[in-house]
């Protein structure tokens, strides 16, 4: 029989936030593969958890993860942890993760701490529906397609960014989303946790002044679905009724309907786009 992959959440700030069972797994497994060995072992000599450790990053997740799955073949059981938060979130725990399915090993979830979700529910911006974008890609061809993605985006959004490059971030921001609401959350779990709920102008022109310390999560407004109808709408009255009519007749609606849907197109009755046809 194969063994277990566990993937450990870790506190981000505050060690109090380690789990019981987190503690648990990591003293009862063969192995812990961690992002750093040098900043974990503070943690694991802070719980007395003895159990071995390896390295797993960025650099050799591909050749140090075929190791790994072999071991978990062979009846190892693992617990995978990264610097802070829940491994498999931005970092390179998700091709460890694909890995153990494609061999048939099973992997499970010890829950705790994860930045993202904890900057998203201090913000005071909506939760209900929300998108994930961790870093900026630093190619600026791959930055600069994510941020007209970002443009549109309705959905709540959760950015993360280290403080030398927080207010180049803001202005690139400003200059694509516009002057959103957004709350930067800072130093998160620890004894100067902060919140700064304002805007990306005034965010900006406040961090160009006092330079930012500590690491970022920045949570930023979607697109309003009342900025969405009046960007259609303009852009349906930039169209004379005839072409507006025509756009929708032209794709085999008949008349009545082109009707209808111009008038809603547009904000008006129906009535209206008929005395205006006339």
């Amino acid at each position: 029989m194969p063994g277990t992959l566990y993937l450990c959440a870790t506190p981000i700030g505050n060690l109090e936030d380690m789990t019981l069972r987190c503690i648990r797994i990591l003293k009862e497994v063969d192995i812990i593969a961690a992002e750093d060995t040098r900043n974990s072992i503070k943690l694991l000599n802070h719980f007395e958890i003895k159990t071995p450790m390896t390295s797993y990053h960025e650099y050799n997740k591909i050749e140090k993860g075929h190791k790994l799955v072999e071991r978990l073949r062979n009846g190892e059981n693992i617990a995978l942890i990264t610097d802070a938060g829940t491994p498999g979130i931005s970092d390179p725990g998700e091709e460890l993760v694909k890995m153990c399915q494609e061999a048939n090993v099973p992997v499970t979830a010890v829950p705790g701490a994860s930045a993202c979700v904890t900057a998203l529910t201090i913000s005071g911006l909506p939760t209900r529906r929300f998108a994930f974008e961790a870093f900026l890609p630093t190619d600026k061809k791959e930055r600069l397609a994510i941020l007209e993605e970002m443009k549109e985006e309705t959905r709540t959004m959760v950015v993360y960014e280290a403080p030398h490059r927080l207010v180049r971030t803001l202005k690139v921001l400003g200059e694509t989303l516009g002057n959103r609401r957004i709350s930067i959350c800072r130093e998160l779990t620890k004894k100067h946790e902060t919140v700064f709920a304002t805007t990306i102008e005034e965010a900006l022109d406040y961090y160009e002044k006092q330079e930012p310390k500590g690491e970022c999560v920045m949570v930023i407004e979607g697109k309003s679905r009342e900025e969405i109808r009046a960007e259609e709408k303009a852009h349906w009255e930039e169209l004379s009724i005839e072409e507006h009519m025509a756009h929708y007749l032209n794709n085999g609606m008949e008349k009545k309907e082109a009707m209808k849907q111009v008038a809603k197109d547009r904000g008006v009755s129906k009535r209206d786009i008929y005395q205006a046809l006339l």
